[in-house]
């Protein structure tokens, strides 16, 4: 899929689906190849991805990341159904664990044995995306298709894991088809995450590694830099965040940020592919509409290249 980006829309627009579908087209305009969407409390991000894959025939779509917890595997599996039926095959259903205390404070839901949860929702997601049936009876989910619930029009969606621990990594290496790791540098995808991903899938198909970095090409760097801790240093509380970031040697998600010209964006993009990522999405909402379109065109032209 090459390199993509993250899309969100402002909070001042006049209908923010519009303004998504209108970013995406002049992002795929530029040669982007993929576009995500974080599940926030405003819209739905399944909806939204599959409303942009339709109206933006060129783009691949997906999530980064639904959490799995306050979810059932065959509600989740219906949407991506949806979605990839209406995207004509383009859509990537990408999961998560999510942060405990966020979890339990947005969702009243008690974050208790996540990576029991995760094997869990992934044996019983799968053969439902595969063939549209399942029959999954666990400790945790009870998962039975009354009847044959294949949607016409749907192939089978690849499922992503935003998965970055020991544990977690271990569960998408042999259930999921790939990770999608955050605030992961070059060391950390390297040392961290590739090889034990690797190892659990051994057997399968090589796991995809989706690494998400937040960089824009801009001439106002120190401006953007601030935006940018205003927007991402919130992530740095959580503690699977934090032991990513100090695995790498770092404190603060924004010390990962390739903020500058274009050479600066595109040798970080270069050392992500370097420790092993199949695929970079860039995150740039930070940035001013200008400074985000010439991020675009830069991604686009290393895709042409890269072709």
């Amino acid at each position: 899929m090459g390199i993509g980006i993250t899309l969100q829309g402002t909070a001042t627009a006049t209908n923010y689906v519009d303004e998504v579908v209108d970013k995406a087209r002049k992002a795929a305009a530029a040669g982007v190849r993929s576009a995500w969407f974080g599940q926030r409390f405003d819209y739905d991000a399944v909806g939204l991805a599959a409303i942009v894959g339709r109206e933006v025939p060129t783009l691949e779509v997906g999530t980064s990341a639904i959490p799995v917890f306050g979810r059932h595997p065959l509600l989740v599996g219906a949407q991506a159904q949806t979605a990839q039926a209406a995207t004509g095959g383009r859509f990537h259903l990408g999961l998560g664990l999510g942060a405990g205390p966020f979890v339990e404070k947005t969702l009243g839901v008690s974050h208790t044995r996540p990576i029991a949860l995760l094997r869990e929702f992934l044996t019983a997601l799968r053969p439902y995306l595969e063939t549209g049936q399942t029959d999954f009876r666990g400790e945790l989910i009870t998962t039975a298709t009354p009847m044959p619930s294949a949607l016409p029009g749907a192939t089978p969606t690849p499922i992503l894991v935003a998965a970055m621990g020991p544990q977690a990594l271990r569960v998408t290496g042999e259930l999921a088809d790939g990770t999608l790791p955050l605030l992961a540098g070059p060391k950390v995808l390297a040392e961290h995450i590739v090889p034990p991903l690797l190892k659990a899938a051994a057997g399968r198909p090589a796991p995809r590694v989706v690494s998400f970095l937040h960089a824009v090409v801009t001439d106002e760097v120190d401006a953007t830099r601030e935006r940018a801790a205003a927007q991402i240093g919130f992530l740095d509380q959580f503690p699977s965040y934090q032991r990513v970031l100090a695995l790498g040697g770092f404190t603060s998600g924004i010390e990962l940020a390739a903020i500058g010209d274009e050479k600066l964006v595109t040798a970080a993009i270069r050392a992500h592919y370097d420790a092993g990522a199949t695929e970079v999405v860039v995150g740039s909402a930070f940035g001013t509409d200008a400074d985000q379109e010439r991020t675009w065109q830069l991604l686009g032209d290393l895709n042409r290249e890269a072709s």
